[in-house]
């Protein structure tokens, strides 16, 4: 497992899998370890995956201050692992929460970003996010369920700030809650740094104006890819967030929710390595 040490002497690590160019992969939740993101259905066939643990998750080291759980205060452990890695200019795909860490890392390192994926993301770095009706309408989707009848009321209670998180709404997270689904929401318990969760968006973390305004150099490609029936961000928030941006695109998988590579993983691949500009051919 290759590590390397951040500014403040934070010992960080990242896991390789797969062969060919370099993709640096920033995992979300917020504070989520690296692997729920497994091979990213398959993705390990076309690229070789760089997953990073954000500090304080997975194999990386607590910091010694909680405060640099704060997504901007992260930006620096990303510039300096893509130092580390030995790359010029990087291909990065961040996902959900990690959507903020990699809008911040492009305002601020601009011109060491080749291409950006950003899949389901959180746009708050840019001053939008879901909102409550979002998910609401995204849920009402999939009221031909057969679990919809027990989970759409907990699921609005929950969003409405009435009730506690519940298990029973986990399936709108999902475009097909199946085994493969059930099993990857029962390990984010374990996969997932609370604190450091409560940290990532705290005040100050987000400059809206200013990163906007830094933004407009941005001059590399970037793919918004949303699920059909996920709730944040839905696919009209997802070309929202596009349109803010310089250079993007917004693709929308069917069926597909918040983890679209477990979903449709054939869909997922090859929209995500064709706009990364490879050859399709497996490079093993």
């Amino acid at each position: 497992m290759p590590t390397f040490t951040a500014a403040d002497g934070t010992t960080l690590a990242y896991h390789l899998r797969g062969g060919g160019t370099p993709l640096a992969v920033l995992p979300g939740g917020p504070m989520r370890a690296s692997g729920y993101l497994g091979d990213l259905g398959g993705l390990t066939a076309y690229r070789r995956l760089a997953l990073l643990d954000l500090r304080g998750t997975g194999d990386s080291e607590a910091p010694a201050d909680p405060a640099t759980y704060r997504c901007d205060r992260m930006v620096d452990d990303v510039e300096r692992w893509r130092a580390h890695l030995g790359l010029e200019r990087m291909d990065l795909l961040a996902h959900s929460a990690a959507g903020g860490l990699a809008l911040l890392y492009a305002a601020r390192h601009p011109h060491r970003i080749r291409r950006l994926a950003l899949i389901t993301p959180n746009p708050s770095a840019v001053g939008m996010r879901a909102t409550p009706d979002d998910r609401l309408a995204a849920a009402r989707l999939r009221a031909d369920e057969p679990w919809f009848g027990r989970a759409f009321p907990a699921y609005e209670a929950w969003l409405a700030g009435d009730a506690d998180f519940d298990e029973v709404f986990l399936p709108f997270f999902y475009g097909r809650w199946d085994d493969a689904a059930r099993a990857h929401a029962e390990a984010e318990e374990t996969q997932t740094n609370d604190e450091a969760a409560e940290r990532y968006s705290a005040d100050g973390a987000f400059t809206l104006d200013a990163t906007r305004a830094a933004l407009a150099a941005l001059t590399a490609p970037v793919l918004i890819h949303a699920g059909e029936y996920d709730g944040g961000p839905r696919p009209a928030l997802a070309r929202r967030v596009a349109e803010a941006l310089p250079n993007a695109e917004v693709s929308v998988q069917p069926g597909a929710g918040h983890y679209p590579w477990l979903d449709d993983p054939e869909h997922f691949v090859r929209r995500v390595v064709g706009f990364l500009g490879e050859d399709g051919a497996p490079s093993r």
